[in-house]
């Protein structure tokens, strides 16, 4: 497709990616945009990240790129990094050889897949048009070449995007067994892009979901982060739940999912919409919030049968229970430590804002995630209702009353419980010198 007939211009690319595209270039090798990028500007769209592929191997690159470095076991790539912004470069991938099959002559055999078919070593370079082959979708096909303007649509891309489709690229079992994620990634571009998934490409999701099982905890956190947090995550949870998937990445919470009209179902709608809000109007969002939200219900339950199966009393049962869920949630969902402590902090504040009287309420309002405690009571409230509504509606005018009317609803709260001070204790009589 040459410059004319599409509307990639340079002025809508990073200025780092065209550095990157004109050095491997003006070096002797072929360098393209694609993936993402050219279906983004090819949409009109801004894209977030520029990746670039060339035939320039994974060690030649580095030797051009003082910023470079090389990473990936699974996959062998090259960040060029220049202050925050990363420039992905890959080198062509060609065909894996099975293993039992011998090498064509002058290629290295170094790939390896599992006995699900999944591809956990892939590091074989091509020619750019068996990269183009080895794509997930059609719409990620699509190389622009900076050497002449044009853009090589290699499966039918341009296509998909006028009929808003999404079409996985091969057969679909093979394709999705050599790497389940693929099927994380055709819900995410459906609730994004606001796409219809190809027939051929939704039919086998649903009995291929339990593949997830294979892919490991730390990358299912960053696929998760990009399905949830990115702005669409609640259309996003709708798609997962038809498709079958949402249960592979949560599976404690699964069972409670079941009717939509339940707290639980309407507590994660809740807390997804506010997520999009918040990112679509550039609000800062972390992932501790959802995995809190998302996993409060189970803490609760789990807390219930500490107390009624192993009799403990309700602080122990509390912790046990968080130690649980988090426990299970992270042999599927590999959630940095970073997260995991803010969430055990919303988790134990949702206990600590019910009591109110004396200092512990100013305490509360000083701890570092009170915010977001705060916040998700307000949510709790709207969904649960009852004693709950009024504990939010006295944390809202709390924390905007000045000292003298804090003092007084202290005072007032402490009259309707009832004159709860402490007592005294009464002095020992002293023995007889």
């Amino acid at each position: 497709m040459p410059r004319a007939e599409h509307q990639i211009s340079r002025e809508d690319i990073s200025d780092n990616a065209l550095k990157v595209l004109y050095r491997l270039h003006n070096a002797g090798f072929q360098a393209y945009l694609v993936g993402g990028c050219v279906r983004d500007l090819m949409l009109g769209l801004h894209p977030k990240d520029f990746d670039v592929a060339t035939d320039a191997t994974p060690e030649q690159v580095k030797g051009l790129f003082r910023n470079c470095r090389l990473i990936g076991r699974r996959f062998r790539l090259a960040h060029i990094i220049f202050g925050r912004e990363i420039i992905e470069v890959a080198t062509f991938r060609g065909h894996h050889v099975p293993e039992e099959t011998e090498a064509p002559v002058g290629k290295k055999v170094t790939s390896h897949q599992n006995q699900h078919g999944q591809l956990i070593r892939d590091n074989v370079f091509g020619s750019i048009e068996e990269d183009a082959e080895r794509r997930d979708f059609s719409f990620n096909a699509m190389y622009y070449n900076i050497a002449d303007f044009t853009v090589t649509d290699f499966a039918n891309g341009v296509e998909s995007l006028k009929k808003r489709e999404i079409v996985l690229i091969g057969d679909p079992e093979t394709r999705y067994r050599e790497d389940p994620v693929r099927m994380l990634r055709a819900i995410r571009f459906a609730a994004k892009l606001n796409m219809n998934i190809d027939s051929k490409t939704a039919e086998l999701i649903p009995q291929l979901a339990p593949l997830l099982a294979n892919i490991p905890p730390a990358r299912l956190f960053e696929e998760v982060s990009k399905l949830m947090l990115l702005g669409s995550g609640l259309k996003t949870f709708v798609l997962l739940q038809e498709y079958k998937l949402f249960g592979q990445l949560f599976p404690q919470l699964q069972p409670f999912l079941d009717n939509q009209k339940g707290r639980e179902y309407q507590l994660l709608e809740k807390v997804l919409s506010n997520t999009d809000n918040r990112i679509n109007s550039g609000l800062r969002i972390t992932p501790a919030f959802f995995y809190a939200a998302s996993l409060w219900y189970c803490v609760e339950d789990r807390m219930q049968q500490h107390m009624g199966e192993g009799g403990l009393p309700a602080h122990d049962a509390f912790n046990l229970a968080i130690t649980d869920v988090l426990s299970r949630q992270v042999q599927r969902i590999m959630i940095p430590k970073r997260f995991t402590t803010p969430i055990r902090d919303i988790w134990y504040l949702q206990q600590r804002l019910s009591k109110r009287l004396g200092r512990r309420a100013y305490i509360t309002m000083e701890h570092p995630r009170f915010r977001a405690a705060y916040d998700f009571l307000l949510i709790r409230s709207e969904i649960e209702g009852g004693e709950l509504t009024e504990l939010a509606q006295w944390w809202t005018e709390f924390q905007e009353a000045a000292p003298g009317k804090q003092k007084k609803m202290q005072s007032s709260l402490r009259n309707n419980e009832g004159g709860n001070r402490r007592r005294s204790r009464p002095n020992k009589p002293r023995k007889p010198s």
